[in-house]
């Protein structure tokens, strides 16, 4: 398993609900095509799994 992930947010959250937003803003995404490198822990991975329609995500 590698140590960090690469997620790429890759649809507009426009149309989306409220929390689906939060989950977005909590994983440090703002804008569409925006990347973060983020620590491959369950707790990003399951907020991967919640908003898998508006991300891409490659392990590091």
């Amino acid at each position: 398993m590698a140590e960090n992930i690469k997620i790429t947010l890759y649809r507009s959250l426009s149309g989306c609900t409220e929390k689906q937003r939060a989950v977005v803003q909590a994983l440090g995404l703002k804008r569409r095509g925006r990347s973060r490198i983020l620590p491959a822990n369950e707790a990003v991975r399951g907020a991967i799994r919640k908003v898998p329609h508006l991300l891409t995500w490659e392990e590091v």
